[in-house]
């Protein structure tokens, strides 16, 4: 009988072991049945086609013109359009373009052209061609291409007859097209970046399915193994920004570019402020116009428009320009800490975008360590599962998505603060630690509450207070303090009332803290001091932009409306690609407002769960109740705040969506795990079964499909939103050729 038990046991481990291959070999042959069958539909459907054509080149519509480099000029917009016949062999046609080097060619004399004028805009090649293909009278659905990318050429055209593609673009733009072709084959492709996006797509359902193996591992940041597996997962971003870093410094050309009558736009301020720093002077080395110099309200638009009118540059927009001097109104750090120290190094000017992807990095590692410090505390025995989930979900509600895709040096400020407070919450939430001191005197104690770290304090403190020379908002941060030490602070103020210990002894902590604040503000606001005449002027009413800044505040009339859309916003979809749009946001009065495809409630709708934190009164978060309301309040100002200084703007959700991510996270747990098992996962994740999960409730297994998929939605609309069109820093503008490749992965189908 044993013999037989034992017979049976061994089979079923063999049959176990066989499962994860299978799984494997399953999704590969999913992989692969889409990208050579689903994604090259139109390979298949082409290959009867008789690829023929009835002439050299198209018949022009007049309203089109071919010039000498065998491109097109829009002469008449209404007429101009390509013709050519169609025989019905093939639902394609082929959009031809010049060579590449024709192209730079033709785009080269173009800037030429507008330097040798004094920057006026000429016409260049186009990157993006807006065209509609009609057959027989038919009208068509508009669509774009681009040049460089060779699926993009192609456009679906069902039917045999005429057919015209009409060019839908400005009177004299030069459209890098030479002819069409009908009838044509089209090639079979795989491409790489679609197939590693759906590896991912099924890697990250594996691990996150309610029947994974991580369900069942106890999250345990003092194991080995995860500490190594977390330092693995983390190579994953550092290898891809770092790519992106190494091309940036390698490639990157500097940012400024005027056109006539018009402001100079500079992207290369952080550069411009180390330079200035190494020479000695607060003010930046840029050119100020005399007549500019001469103007007794230069911060006054219609005194500026009037300057610009009658030729007067450089007006660098989005300087501030205070006594004759052009400054940056950001904070300073960045610039101490990277561009100061690469340009000694190397002689050259940092690239802006290498920085903030490098801060972007170190955000992304340090608030993950955080967030998972915070899971541990609230719930020290959830699983690996629910906590790389929660980790990624609150990433999604710190704006990862928009910080990563968006380079430019209004974001350094943003990304630096934010990495400088996830670490040194870190180091707080680590202060009340167990392993012993490298010197008894490292710790302080209060009454009978938790021993703190003093150097952990201290780091802490200097990391948030280093916020005052990035994104000051976020040196509210310290605030929290008194929420995570409260014990502390209501124990000493016991001990000194009662006379339980000296003065000295109590303040070494407040002391230990203060100290290094000091050491980073006070220099920051002389700094200010120098340049501005006062200790917290930073400068930024002095900015050049839409309104007169000394005099604007957002009107009262359109908080309510501007507090509503940075919460609820509402996801704007639409029938092409990418499926997303921005969002209208119309104010009672006119305002600032950057356009956003969504709101931190409705683009990453798992945020939703930080409202019910006031609510769960019965879930056991091991003290952190009071910090994480005191995150969710403080969320709450700086809202408010953003919106009466700045008005609405995509980039001020990262303000405080981290501050909701962090109240999210017991919602989250409770969500996925019930409250929390006294000893084990027991009670949620309890596995009597070969899948995992018959000890876990239907409704709970429920939930965890539930955060998974819109888990997956949230990721779904922070990619798509990358390829918005009217957003600013448009990807249809800077990168159209990724554009289009992406594009084309569903048009033709």
């Amino acid at each position: 009988m044993h013999s037989e038990d034992s017979h049976l046991t061994s089979r079923v481990h063999r049959r176990l072991s066989w499962r994860p291959l299978a799984a494997l070999l399953a999704v590969a042959a999913i992989i692969a049945g889409m990208e050579c069958i689903v994604f090259n539909l139109p390979f298949w459907r082409t290959l009867g086609a008789s690829t023929d054509t009835n002439a050299v080149h198209n018949t022009l519509g007049p309203g089109l013109v071919r010039t000498d480099d065998d491109m097109l000029t829009v002469t008449d917009p209404t007429k101009a359009y390509l013709e050519l016949a169609a025989d019905g062999t093939s639902a394609y046609l082929r959009i031809d373009s010049p060579s590449h080097d024709t192209i730079d060619a033709v785009h080269e004399q173009a800037e030429a052209e507008s330097r040798a004028n004094g920057d006026k805009a000429v016409f260049k090649p186009l990157d993006t061609i807006h065209v509609r293909v009609d057959v027989n009278g038919s009208t068509g659905q508009a669509i774009s291409m681009n040049p460089g990318t060779s699926r993009s050429h192609y456009v679906k055209a069902v039917g045999a007859g005429t057919v015209r593609i009409w060019i839908q673009e400005e009177r004299g733009a030069i459209v890098p097209i030479t002819d069409a072709r009908a009838n044509v084959h089209v090639p079979f492709a795989i491409d790489w970046i679609r197939v590693a996006a759906m590896a991912a797509l099924a890697l990250l359902v594996a691990i996150w399915r309610p029947g994974s193996r991580l369900w069942r591992i106890t999250f345990d940041p003092s194991s080995t193994r995860q500490r190594l597996a977390f330092g693995a997962i983390a190579a994953i971003p550092t290898l891809a920004i770092g790519a992106s870093i190494i091309w940036q410094l390698t490639h990157a050309m500097p940012l400024a570019f005027h056109t006539a009558d018009g402001y100079t736009y500079d992207f290369d301020q952080y550069g411009h402020v180390a330079d200035s720093l190494i020479a000695g002077r607060p003010w930046l080395d840029l050119d100020v116009p005399g007549q500019l110099a001469q103007s007794t309200h230069p911060y006054d638009v219609p005194t500026r428009l009037k300057l610009l009118e009658d030729g007067v540059s450089p007006m660098y927009w989005d300087y501030a320009y205070y006594e004759g001097h052009w400054y940056s109104y950001f904070g300073v750090l960045p610039a101490v800490l990277l561009f100061v120290p690469y340009r000694l190094i190397t002689g050259h000017m940092l690239p802006t975008a290498a920085a903030e992807q490098f801060l972007v990095l170190l955000f992304i590692i340090f608030f993950s360590l955080l967030v998972l410090r915070v899971i541990h505390r609230v719930m020290p025995k959830t699983s690996l599962a629910a906590a790389s989930l929660i980790t990624v979900s609150a990433l999604l509600g710190a704006q990862v998505g928009y910080l990563a895709y968006r380079t430019n040096f209004y974001q350094v400020p943003f990304a630096a603060s934010l990495a400088l407070t996830s670490l040194g919450l870190w180091f707080w939430l680590g202060a009340d630690t167990s392993s012993r001191p490298l010197i008894p005197s490292d710790r302080w104690q209060a009454g009978n509450t938790q021993p703190l770290s003093l150097p952990r304090l201290a780091v802490g403190a200097l990391c948030i207070a280093a916020n005052f020379g990035c994104r000051p908002t976020f040196a509210l941060t310290a605030l929290l303090a008194i929420a995570l030490f409260w014990p502390q602070i209501r124990a000493m103020i016991s001990d000194l009332a009662h006379r339980r210990i000296t003065m000295l002894k109590a303040l070494r902590a407040p002391l230990a803290m203060v100290i290094p604040a000091l050491v980073v503000v006070i220099p920051l606001m002389l700094w200010n001091k120098v340049r501005f005449g006062s200790l917290i002027d930073f400068g930024n009413a002095y900015q050049f932009t839409v309104s007169d800044m000394t005099r604007y505040a957002t009107p009262i009339a359109d908080m309510p409306a501007t507090v509503w859309y940075y919460l609820f916003l509402p996801v704007r979809f639409v029938r092409n690609f990418p499926w997303l749009a921005v969002s209208p946001a119309p104010m009672p009065v006119w305002g600032y407002y950057e356009v956003m495809v969504g709101a931190l409630f409705t683009a990453t709708p798992l945020m939703l769960l930080a409202l019910v934190l006031p609510f769960l009164h019965k879930l056991e978060m091991h003290g952190m109740r009071r910090w994480l309301m005191s995150c969710l309040a403080l969320a709450g100002v700086l809202v408010v705040f953003d919106s009466y200084v700045g008005g609405l703007g995509w980039r001020y959700l990262a303000d405080f969506g981290w501050l909701v991510a962090l109240a999210s996270i017991p919602g989250l747990l409770w969500l996925v795990n019930g409250r929390e098992p006294s000893t084990s996962l027991a009670g949620a994740n309890d596995a009597a079964s070969g899948d995992g999960i018959a000890r876990v409730t239907p409704w709970r297994w429920l939930m965890r499909w539930t955060v998974l998929i819109v888990l997956i939605w949230t990721l779904a609309v922070a990619i798509l939103g990358c390829f918005a069109p009217a957003r600013d820093d448009a990807m249809l503008t800077n990168n159209a050729a990724l554009w289009h490749q992406v594009q084309s992965w569903f048009t033709l189908l």
